[in-house]
């Protein structure tokens, strides 16, 4: 019992001894105009380039496919804000090149995997010889 005390004391010293230090402060200031309309103008590329990957041929029929017209995709595009195009060009650069990631095939064996074993446990199956019937 003596221990433990004196381990929760030491604890409690540490902890009393960090509250202590020193944090550094937040510091504000202003921005001139000039520092903010340069980073307005920084969202601009990132809308040239969705507008260049709209005009591409097959982005085209692909869209065409899904029944939107090129002029519609581009007027949406038109209408959405600086933060939700910088969250779609990050999305779409964060996507595999090839439009399917071998990651998801694992998934998607491990979910089979799993359903069979839950149905085996259950007793609707007999695919693993290694479960048992629950009761």
């Amino acid at each position: 019992m003596r221990s433990i005390s004196r381990n929760i004391a030491r604890a409690l010293v540490v902890t009393m001894f960090c509250l202590g230090l020193p944090v550094p402060a937040a510091h504000a200031e202003l921005v001139p105009t000039d520092q903010a309309d340069a980073s307005l103008q920084a969202g601009t590329p990132v809308r040239q380039r969705i507008e260049a990957l709209l005009a591409r041929d097959e982005v085209r029929v692909g869209l065409e496919r899904y029944g939107v017209s090129p002029s519609e995709a581009k007027a949406r595009v038109d209408a959405l804000s600086d933060e939700e195009l910088e969250r779609a060009a990050s999305r779409l650069d964060s996507l595999p090149a090839g439009g399917f990631d071998p990651v998801d095939v694992l998934w998607i064996a491990f979910l089979v995997f799993i359903v069979l074993l839950v149905t085996d446990i259950l007793g609707f199956t007999k695919v693993f010889p290694f479960t048992r019937k629950a009761k």
